[in-house]
């Protein structure tokens, strides 16, 4: 009635009409039925065949019409005024509605929808004349486009960065100080996940300085996380608590639960107090660790978007792969992996991969977990994802010693080593090297042993083959710089692994009162975690050296 000027009645008789003929079928819909053409084909031709000014016309008015009659709830049919303003030649309100669509498509992390609505609306921006409005517009597309880039192709992929660039550019141009922390954020990202973690702390920086410049608790909230993590993965924990314990005082679920729309889907409570229990374990509290990651992933269940709880989950089984509990790492990364593969989120699969697999290794599966890890490893840097990339080569090297394959994981972990020295990412270069010092010793053994299956074949009474001195004076300096990092990054619970192969080492070599005088020390720190897997070694280790 809106769009063709004719009565009523007449309308429904051509509709009687085309549907007698079965060219159109009536479908029951609320509040009043909707026609649809029986074919795709027919309706293909009946659209062609109207000249190409009608056409737009009435796409036009079938637009004004929409907006005339559903004023109140205009946000139900963005979709369809995106369309018909995009077919009827009004580019300003196609660029506007395709905008308020791609936005809502990411809302619902309809990604590949949003994608489609604003890559189409920034080519029609291109039509329009070249004014300061035209780039805000450019602007505002390309921020919003980053988010739906970043959970599709990740946020280490050439579109991501290529977006974020061309907003920084125009930030410059129209002078937007709100949106350029949205930009620096876009890009900050862009290089952590590269693990590019100097240059992701130099922007994280620039981010806190424009936070405190403008006095935004939301802004602050981000800034003081993204430092946060950063500096874990440079290893510099007491840094790293300071910042996240800052974003979540700052924080408040209610006011601050639409900036996951705008930085890809990284919810920063969530984000927040999954690293503060990570930093929490390192700093040697494991309980408080455990009760950091419960309220991430309740408040991941609580809001509920895919991403965020995909991530609260990867970051549960890399909680509980640090305490060593295989059972609960593999059920974790599985609750990963499924919602990851569920709502296509890669990054979250490769890292669900790589955790689980570790998992199955250690609960004797070492062929299928290497496999798994190494799945893993190939989907991430598919991405382009180097982040973790260091952790998860010490949790190969570790599922190669499970298999008996010393070699391959002294591989592994030299592989990893360069990834340190290019990235500076030293949150597990303890275990790095106090890994290395077992497979160095691990090795060594297998190699004596076989010799001693030499031995016996052409010797009645073999003498017992003396240990490698060499291997094992070796094994002892990466032990010792293994505690000389932890020390130096308050790393406690790290410091007690390695130490705990330290005194192992020393207490085969006969120098028992040294051992237990260490390993005393370090475990008499603690106050919390007892039940976990390396407290209950080193207690029992203490207990043979006494």
């Amino acid at each position: 009635r809106q769009v063709i000027a004719q009565p009523e009645e007449d309308l429904y008789r051509l509709l009687s009409s085309l549907q007698h003929k079965e060219f159109l079928y009536e479908q029951p819909a609320f509040p009043e039925v909707e026609y649809l053409f029986k074919h795709a084909l027919t309706q293909e031709v009946a659209y062609n065949s109207v000249l190409l000014e009608r056409r737009k016309a009435l796409h036009e008015r079938t637009a004004q019409a929409i907006e005339s009659l559903y004023r109140a709830t205009l946000d139900e049919h963005y979709s369809e005024l995106a369309h018909h303003y995009t077919r009827s030649g009004n580019t300003e309100k196609a660029v506007e509605y395709l905008h308020l669509a791609g936005q809502q498509a990411v809302q619902r992390s309809a990604n590949v929808e949003a994608i489609t609505h604003l890559t189409t609306a920034l080519e029609l921006l291109t039509t329009l004349p070249d004014t300061h409005e035209r780039a805000q517009q450019e602007l505002t597309l390309h921020l919003t486009l980053g988010v739906p880039l970043q959970a599709t192709r990740s946020f280490a992929s050439p579109e991501v960065k290529a977006t974020y660039t061309r907003a920084r550019e125009l930030c410059q141009q129209v002078g937007e100080t709100r949106q350029l922390f949205r930009v620096l954020f876009g890009l900050r990202t862009f290089h952590y996940v590269r693990g590019e973690f100097l240059t992701a702390r130099e922007l994280g920086e620039q981010l806190l300085g424009l936070a405190q410049r403008e006095q935004d608790p939301a802004l602050l909230v981000e800034a003081y996380r993204a430092l946060g993590s950063t500096f874990f993965h440079l290893g510099e924990l007491g840094a790293a608590q300071a910042h996240l314990e800052q974003s979540l005082t700052l924080y408040d679920t209610q006011r601050h639960r639409s900036l996951v729309f705008l930085s890809g889907g990284i919810e920063p409570g969530v984000f927040g107090l999954s690293y503060a229990a990570l930093v929490l374990w390192y700093l040697g509290y494991p309980d408080q660790a455990l009760e950091k990651s419960k309220a991430a992933r309740t408040l991941a269940q609580e809001l509920s978007y895919p991403y965020s709880l995909a991530a609260a989950w990867v970051y549960a089984a890399l909680l509980h792969q640090l305490r060593r509990e295989r059972a609960l790492t593999q059920e974790w990364a599985e609750a990963g992996i499924i919602l990851a593969s569920e709502q296509g989120i890669p990054i979250w699969l490769g890292q669900g991969n790589v955790l689980q697999g570790w998992a199955r290794a250690e609960q004797g599966q070492s062929e299928e977990g290497i496999t798994q890890i190494r799945q893993g490893l190939g989907t991430y840097q598919a991405l382009g994802a180097r982040i973790f990339q260091s952790y998860y080569l010490v949790l190969l090297a570790e599922a190669y010693g499970k298999a008996g394959q010393a070699e391959e994981g002294l591989a592994a972990l030299a592989e990893a080593l360069t990834v340190v020295d290019k990235s500076g990412e030293r949150f597990y270069e303890v275990e790095l090297y106090r890994l290395k010092g077992e497979l160095l010793l691990a090795q060594e053994g297998k190699s004596q042993k076989s010799k001693g299956k030499s031995q016996k074949s052409k010797m009645t009474d073999p003498r017992p083959q003396s240990p490698d001195p060499q291997a094992e004076a070796e094994a002892e300096a990466y032990f010792h710089k293994a505690i000389e990092i932890a020390q130096r990054q308050q790393a406690k619970s790290l410091e007690l692994r390695a130490a705990t192969s330290l005194a192992r080492l020393w207490q085969q070599q006969g120098k028992t009162e040294e051992a237990r005088q260490m390993l005393a020390e370090i475990y008499g720190w603690f106050t919390e975690g007892f039940d976990t897997n390396d407290l209950q070694a080193a207690q029992a280790l203490l207990g043979e050296l006494h």
